[in-house]
């Protein structure tokens, strides 16, 4: 691979998140905000390696006998198309000769993230899983896509029939994963858009292109089920993971309603005990 696609920095480490191989582990938890990291690495029994750079702030060490790496993405799913080509590329990648490994290996990558929700069914304070994720900020527009399984199909043709101005797109996550997290969790519907004012129906002094987005999401249904919830990166995850062969889970900390205009009172203890679950889980 040309020194112009596989980016190194001097010490040998990945472009834009500044590790090496050996400093990640195979269990990722990914969350937004740079100070979110000590949030979960303050459960770690031990800290063994930490990188910054950038919005990227990187802990990874061991809960018990558990290899954990918490690293932060910043927000959207262009710092995401970053984050999961660049761990991919650690473990996948031999950096030193440029080539493919012949062995993959898989991770487990798990966002635990904020979200607002667009349920009258869904409050501030409750946590879901991303059973369905849904893509209006154009990702995974860009890659070459396997076949759609069913879910993601039925998705597709519901979302057909609402006028939004990008083709959507419909990912879901590693089975075996939705397992574990559909037992702790509420199952979510969730939509990640490109930004958070116009593209999630927020106006301030620019018209967004759609008068009622959120409106018009609301009706979108498969069966009995609706979109619950929306941020700016789980489709992202779940498009890039499933194309590369790694495990991949959304967790949303649900913190507004953006139907009943209500905002948590207690933000950072909803994001805390998504944090809690989310290890346990990992953990077990």
């Amino acid at each position: 691979m040309k020194d112009s696609e596989l980016i190194l920095r001097q010490d040998g480490s990945i472009y834009h998140l500044a590790i090496k191989p050996h400093q990640l582990a195979n269990r990722i938890i990914t969350v937004g905000d740079p100070d979110r990291v000590s949030m979960v690495s303050k459960y770690f029994d031990h800290i063994y390696s930490t990188a910054k750079n950038r919005e990227f702030v990187i802990h990874t060490g061991r809960i018990g006998n558990t290899d954990l790496t918490c690293m932060s993405t910043g927000m959207g799913s262009g710092n995401i198309d970053i984050v999961m080509n660049e761990l991919d590329a650690l473990v996948n990648i031999d950096l030193e000769k440029r080539h493919h490994k012949t062995q993959h290996t898989a991770l487990t990558i798990v966002r635990v993230g904020t979200s607002g929700s667009i349920s009258d069914e869904i409050h501030p304070g409750e946590i879901l899983y991303s059973s369905v994720a849904i893509g209006l900020e154009g990702i995974m527009l860009w890659y070459r896509q396997s076949e759609r399984n069913k879910t993601e199909e039925q998705w597709h043709e519901a979302l057909n029939k609402t006028e939004l101005p990008i083709d959507p797109y419909v990912t879901t996550p590693d089975a075996e994963l939705e397992n574990h997290f559909s037992g702790i969790f509420k199952k979510g519907i969730t939509l990640t858009t490109a930004g958070f004012y116009a593209p999630q129906s927020r106006s301030l002094r620019l018209e967004p292109v759609v008068d009622d987005l959120i409106g018009n999401l609301m009706q979108v249904r498969k069966g009995a089920e609706r979109i619950t919830n929306i941020e700016m990166e789980t489709a992202a995850i779940y498009g890039l993971a499933a194309g590369m062969g790694h495990k991949a889970m959304s967790v949303n900390a649900i913190l507004a309603n953006r139907i009943t205009g209500e905002f948590a009172s207690n933000p950072d203890q909803i994001v805390i005990e998504a944090i809690e679950k989310t290890l346990s889980i990992l953990c077990n």
